[in-house]
């Protein structure tokens, strides 16, 4: 992914979470998460927990994700020498940013300097039994670079993977006519996307996302293309009816998978071929490294030998035998209107 990429990404994710943007940068962003993205991505269990026994109103954190690092630590370099220009009060006299205020500013009228007086602390129980105790407290704000490989990339996609396995969402109503109160019946298709993986030594992944139809068994092709043309709301639009299935849930998934298959089988496998062949070949180069040596050598060391013959075979076998791996990435049922929906 590029950083480009990662940056769309992770703003809607924070967008979707409901965190409140304290401030945005090219080079990274920096948000006040909401209590459900705090508890995904910040690790306080004994926290949460003891927020939800008493009640009280949760304070979340805020951190910051950074997408180019070179470019953030050039922002917080440039920004360092203009916060360490504080006002400092030397023998009477005020300075700030290299400029001295006279000492008539920092003298009174009798000439004698005055000493600044110290302001009374509030009594409070902490400081009356354990002495000083901080009333300023200088809040941490977490910093993690979010490219791509990063830990917290890789967590941010275990938790848009773990809330969006299943969606359930109908079409917006949009009726022809303004004022009409005509009802408009929708029609329920469940969507599965697969990920293929024909893997050897080499790997080719293909995403594949099907739609059935519930009610005729129709199976359309590139199903999320069609998605993207329609508005979508988790919400039944009013003056909408839904359309009774005739195919269960469990039989929609069957027959996709049956599609899939047949699919599959339609494919040029001559990749799967030349990978035996690849596999015959090294498994004949270390059978005659191992073999030899293994009729060679001692029998107080021979098991040992067998044994490492035992796990390159395996490793062999691993890398290089054909595979048609499948797996389900997320699914989703929709409620849409019938109009053009039967179009290829």
């Amino acid at each position: 992914m590029k950083p480009e990429q990662i940056e769309r990404f992770v703003m809607r994710f924070l967008q979707a979470e409901k965190c409140d943007i304290i401030e945005k940068h090219p080079a990274y962003v920096t948000a006040k998460l909401s209590p459900s993205a705090d508890k995904e991505l910040t690790f306080r269990p004994y926290y949460w927990s003891f927020v939800e026994r008493t009640g009280v109103v949760p304070e979340t954190m805020t951190c910051t994700f950074i997408f180019d690092p070179d470019a953030h630590k050039a922002v917080t370099q440039s920004a360092q020498p203009a916060a360490n220009q504080q006002p400092q009060a030397v023998a009477g006299y005020v300075t700030s940013g290299g400029v001295s205020l006279s000492a008539a500013a920092a003298v009174p009228s009798t000439g004698s300097p005055v000493s600044p007086q110290p302001q009374p602390q509030p009594d409070s129980i902490l400081g009356r039994y354990f002495g000083f105790v901080p009333t300023q407290i200088t809040a941490r704000i977490p910093k993690d670079e979010v490219t791509f490989g990063s830990r917290r990339l890789l967590q941010l996609f275990d938790v848009v993977r773990s809330k969006g396995k299943f969606v359930h969402l109908y079409e917006q109503f949009i009726p022809d006519q303004p004022k009409s109160r005509t009802t408009s019946a929708y029609e329920n298709w469940l969507q599965v996307n697969f990920k293929v993986e024909l893997a050897c030594d080499m790997k080719r992944s293909e995403i594949h996302s099907l739609g059935i139809h519930l009610g005729t068994g129709e199976i359309r092709r590139h199903f999320q293309e069609l998605l993207l043309t329609r508005q979508l709301t988790p919400r039944l639009p009013a003056h909408v009816f839904l359309n009774p299935d005739t195919i269960t849930l469990a039989r929609a998934v069957l027959y996709l998978e049956q599609h899939l298959e047949q699919l599959l089988r339609g494919y040029d496998h001559r990749w799967a071929e030349e990978a035996g062949s690849r596999l015959q070949e090294e498994i004949d180069r270390i059978d005659s490294y191992y073999k030899p040596l293994i009729q060679s050598t001692e029998l107080e060391h021979k098991s040992d030998i067998e044994q490492q013959y035992t796990n390159r075979r395996q490793e062999i076998e691993w890398q290089y035998r054909p595979r048609i791996m499948i797996s389900v990435i997320n699914c989703g049922l929709f409620h849409l209107q019938t109009v053009g929906i039967h179009s290829r």
